[in-house]
């Protein structure tokens, strides 16, 4: 197969839950290719975004933010939840660094972990009603439109959010000698500045598509939120693994859905001059 195919199937089977098959020389492929995973976010983001529009459709706007978070969890597996859970345990943990360092690795879920979790789930729920919500007064019957550019914008943001992390990472240095890298290290060792441009600039033009510059406000946004992660990853541990690029993902989310309710808001109350919205 060749070796870009090859990496872009395994960027489904590695960020999603679509049955593509992956095996050890995908994941290789991919991480040399990591540039791929605002790509996979555009295409999931459609499938997202295609929800969401028939949604708004369909149901009332709370069970279409529901249906949206289901649908997301659904598509894109718990992967990156966990490393929520994780990576919260490890802030909540007091004492030293190694403490914090044995919390992260824990395979039981503890209070910090439990209410990160939840906090993020609730965050991500709110954003999405506030785009709702918001939104209703700009685009009216339309609505199901800027549903549908908001989701898409949002995926691609929480997976160049991951090749963000990643790019401007170091490991959390391993406690003890390993055979083989994980699969944080393989990420960080990928990304690349090169590749982290390409997947940047990509990322950029897709989501200024549907709203023009507001979009890309979204998209920035959502990379700025992986790097104050990142800053937070090496004040607790001393260096970023897979728990914390899975963060950046759920942070770059629910930053991006977050902004475009703000930037929102703020065009109703005319304190942005009545910005235009450019749909596709």
């Amino acid at each position: 197969m060749n070796s870009y195919l090859l990496a872009f199937k395994s960027g489904f089977g590695f960020l999603s839950t679509i049955p593509v098959g992956i095996s050890m020389e995908g994941i290789e492929e991919l991480m040399k290719k990591i540039y791929f995973y605002p790509v996979v976010g555009a295409v999931l983001g459609l499938l997202i975004g295609s929800i969401a529009y028939i949604g708004q459709i369909i149901f009332p706007a709370p069970v279409v933010a529901a249906l949206i978070m289901g649908f997301i969890y659904y598509i894109t597996g718990f992967n990156h939840l966990d490393g929520v859970t994780d990576i919260g345990d490890g802030f909540m943990a007091h004492g030293s660094r190694e403490k914090k360092l044995k919390a992260l690795k824990d395979t039981s879920l503890g209070t910090g972990g439990a209410a990160f979790c939840m906090l993020l789930l609730l965050t991500l729920y709110g954003s999405i009603r506030a785009v709702q919500e918001e939104g209703l007064t700009v685009f009216g019957p339309d609505l199901p439109v800027l549903m549908f550019g908001s989701m898409f914008i949002a995926e691609v943001s929480a997976k160049q959010s991951m090749l963000t992390i990643a790019a401007f990472g170091k490991p959390i240095p391993p406690r003890e000698k390993q055979a083989y890298p994980g699969l944080g290290t393989m990420t960080i060792n990928g990304a690349t500045k090169k590749n982290f441009l390409i997947g940047f600039i990509f990322g950029a033009v897709v989501c200024f598509l549907p709203f023009g510059w507001i979009g890309l406000l979204a998209y920035l946004g959502a990379c700025t939120s992986a790097l104050v992660i990142l800053n937070r990853s090496y004040a607790h541990f001393g260096g970023l693994n897979g728990d914390g690029i899975g963060t950046a993902n759920e942070i770059g989310r629910v930053t991006a859905l977050t902004i475009l309710a703000v930037i929102l808001k703020l065009s109703l109350n005319g304190q942005m001059g009545g910005l235009e919205w450019t749909l596709l």
